[in-house]
């Protein structure tokens, strides 16, 4: 089974990508020492979490759950009702046209309030996860405001993994099921993170490397991050823009799974 990733994380990838620690520790406007000592797997004070995720080209949320800690709510998903739409969301996303795409983007952008204070609901139960790997995975996902069922569809659809059930989704998130290089490549590809460097963090392999990321893949990975703390209404009314493009386009092929790049 695939080990437990420690804050150490950081330091793998770091060093995977051969960073100064001076230069990064400027980079983030951090102390030298203090981020030396970060990744060296002491406990990391929040307020240097939100300087470095930058500076490595990670989410900040995204740190919060690399090093184990929870995510603060101005940076989580609040709207549990907007997960119904997201899938509908990124299936008519991934069919369209480059230029539509962007434009979807745009207006999704567009939705967001870059005020809004929102307290997100508790954790269900079957939301906690231990600190593994496939934990680690999955709780990334929920920072996208994906539950298990929107995250099985999107892989599908966008990651190319699959078909997986919602209830694999669960059993992935509780270390129950064993971590493929396929399956870890499906995930990067959602959470518009490297494989590689996914790797890295996770201490996984990839024997074989990773393909190309499809443009129409990685842009709607973007956008369901754009999307991430929407509410229900908006996603629903980005759901519908994006449906309604996708009809006022050309039809593509028969399976449309691959969308037009």
């Amino acid at each position: 089974m695939t080990r437990p990733p420690s804050f150490g994380a950081l330091a793998r990838l770091a060093q995977h990508r051969r960073l100064d620690i001076g230069a990064l520790a400027q980079e983030a406007q951090v102390e030298e020492p203090a981020l030396q000592n970060v990744l060296a797997g002491s406990a990391p004070e929040a307020s240097l979490l939100r300087r470095i995720a930058p500076a490595l080209g990670l989410h900040v949320a995204d740190v919060f759950v690399l090093a184990g800690l929870p995510v603060p709510d101005d940076l989580a998903a609040w709207d549990e009702r907007a997960a119904d739409h997201m899938d509908g969301l990124a299936y008519d996303a991934i069919r369209l046209r480059a230029e539509r795409r962007q434009e979807l983007r745009s207006y999704v952008r567009s939705l967001a309030d870059p005020v809004m204070n929102r307290c997100p609901p508790a954790l269900k139960a079957h939301e906690q996860y231990e600190p593994n790997a496939g934990g680690v995975l999955v709780r990334m996902l929920h920072n996208r405001n994906l539950t298990w069922s929107a995250s099985a569809k999107i892989l599908y659809d966008v990651g190319g993994v699959g078909p997986l059930s919602a209830s694999t989704i669960g059993v992935i998130g509780h270390g129950r099921k064993e971590l493929t290089s396929e399956l870890l490549i499906g995930f990067a590809i959602v959470l518009a993170i490297p494989a590689v460097d996914l790797a890295v963090l996770l201490r996984m392999e990839l024997p074989s490397g990773a393909p190309p990321v499809r443009p129409s893949a990685a842009d709607v990975a973007e956008l369901i991050w754009d999307a991430r703390r929407l509410d229900a209404g908006q996603v629903a009314r980005a759901a519908e823009y994006a449906r309604r493009g996708r009809l006022r386009s050309r039809p593509i092929s028969q399976e449309g799974t691959q969308g037009q790049d």
